[in-house]
């Protein structure tokens, strides 16, 4: 495979061949709809799958398939406690569409085995992995297309809106919201989930084609990996706080009501397997919380946000749990803030630190120009956190070797190193007294004219010479 060359900063007929090749399309602009509506499955709506003897059936039609599985999952977010799978959706050449039921049959390890070796093709892979591996799905190879259509820079990625972009087929998606815990299920939701794996095999071939082209397959095929290997996010340390309304709320006696309510709810809430905010919403939570000081006994029974029917259902418990929080010394209330294992948030940066404000000003000037050349998001050429960190605490003795060293630590992928190495190692040498007035007003996504600040033309022009190299080379 030859992979089309990075575009430089310079202009160049042998540029512009490679700027064409970067970007399908420049900007990726979505042009007047013509798609046509993808309204059925073309074998139509296959039965669900409900029992073993008809899963192994499944299996081994599977199995006798040719090339990549198109693979999908429904949730119940918003309607269930988790997120696990209740409709897991398939497809593949020769075997067809099927739909399975992981409730009632929850074990679906022989599907895995039977596609053992095959690459695995989802849209959001990340969001449907998770709960694949709760019942015994796991793939050794992945081709995301959402994660394709970053890469390429679409100015949507949506499957309904590469699908219609790339493919010229529309997909209606009303059910995606819907309640897939719902048994039987209705019969147009079934048709709406063979249909979000009907297109999906032919969308990651148009998807490769593009890739190879824009010389980012390899790219691509890294993030795949990457995605594929992600370990489950570590625990949330006092997840309570992220309770919506929770800057309406300042004392440390009405935090311990926040706690003790979100603590008894999210009990509440598993034991019924229903999601928290259907149990008790926060706007409640935060209600209880700066009403306290003035609840007597019995007192929530008298606050409007108590009125719904969810609410008072467990009336008890919201007012034991209260009753909990106001029961507290002061010694056992939770303190305002909690120290974070990052950098304060980059608005403080300038007053805190002008040094390291000027060197995340910096990177985010030559992170938004590098991501503008090659088409894609600046949080897909890097990790936004990754880069406040470095700004933050660079480290020492700082070289190109201990930025790199870094970046990896922080999980960049190989081609991201490449591409950002340079213009980081400089960025990260910068001081207050090197920032323009107007540096501090740039937005993230904005690209820099650089002709005002020497220092930020020195890291465009080292990221130039960096990149204006065959993609090949610069992912090895």
């Amino acid at each position: 495979m030859t992979d089309a060359a990075a575009p430089d900063a310079t202009a160049s007929p042998a540029l512009d061949a490679v700027a064409d090749a970067a970007a399908i399309s420049p900007a990726h602009e979505v042009p007047e709809s013509t798609a046509i509506p993808l309204l059925a499955p073309r074998d139509g709506v296959p039965p669900v799958i409900e029992s073993p003897w008809d899963l192994r059936e499944a299996a081994a039609a599977l199995a006798a398939g040719t090339g990549p599985v198109a693979v999908d999952a429904e949730r119940a977010s918003g309607y269930r406690y988790g997120q696990r799978a209740y409709l897991v959706q398939l497809r593949r050449e020769g075997s067809g569409s099927h739909l399975v039921d992981p409730i009632a049959v929850p074990d679906l390890t022989v599907l895995a085995q039977a596609l053992e070796g095959t690459e695995w093709v989802l849209h959001a892979a990340s969001q449907d992995l998770p709960c694949l591996r709760e019942i015994g799905l796991s793939p050794e190879r992945v081709f995301d297309t959402e994660l394709a259509g970053r890469l390429l820079g679409h100015a949507r990625v949506g499957l309904s809106a590469l699908l219609e972009e790339v493919l010229g087929y529309s997909l209606a998606k009303e059910h995606s919201a819907a309640d897939w815990s719902t048994r039987p299920l209705p019969e147009p939701w079934l048709r709406y989930a063979a249909l979000d794996v009907e297109l999906l095999v032919q969308l990651r071939d148009a998807l490769e084609e593009e890739l190879r082209a824009a010389g980012k397959l390899e790219w691509a095929l890294e993030e795949f990996d990457a995605v594929r290997d992600a370990p489950p996010p570590p625990p949330r340390v006092d997840p309570w706080r992220r309770t919506s309304g929770m800057h309406k709320v300042r004392r440390p006696r009405q935090l311990s009501v926040i706690r003790s309510l979100w603590v008894r709810r999210d009990e509440v809430a598993r034991r019924r397997d229903t999601s928290p905010g259907r149990v008790l919403p926060d706007s409640a939570i935060v209600a209880a919380a700066l009403a306290s000081g003035a609840l007597g006994a019995d007192g929530l029974a008298g606050l409007p946000a108590f009125n719904g029917r969810g609410a008072r259902r467990h009336l008890r418990d919201w007012q034991a749990a209260l009753d909990e929080a106001l029961a507290l010394p002061e010694s056992a209330l939770p303190p305002a803030t909690v120290t974070s294992d990052g950098p304060p948030p980059p608005r403080a940066w300038a007053d805190k630190d002008p040094d390291a404000h000027a060197r995340l000003s910096a990177a985010r000037a030559g992170l938004s120009t590098t991501a503008e050349r090659w088409h894609l998001p600046v949080e897909n050429l890097v990790s936004p956190d990754l880069v406040r960190r470095l700004a933050w605490t660079p480290p020492s003795p700082l070289s190109e070797e201990s930025v790199a060293s870094a970046l990896h630590s922080g999980g960049a992928r190989e081609w991201q190193v490449a591409l950002v190495l340079p213009l980081l190692a400089e960025a990260l040498t910068r001081d207050a007294s090197q920032l323009p007035p107007t540096v501090e007003e740039t937005p993230v996504e904005a690209t820099t004219d650089h002709a005002e600040d020497p220092v930020a033309a020195k890291v465009a022009q080292s990221t130039a010479a960096r990149v204006d190299t065959p993609a090949e080379d610069v992912v090895r």
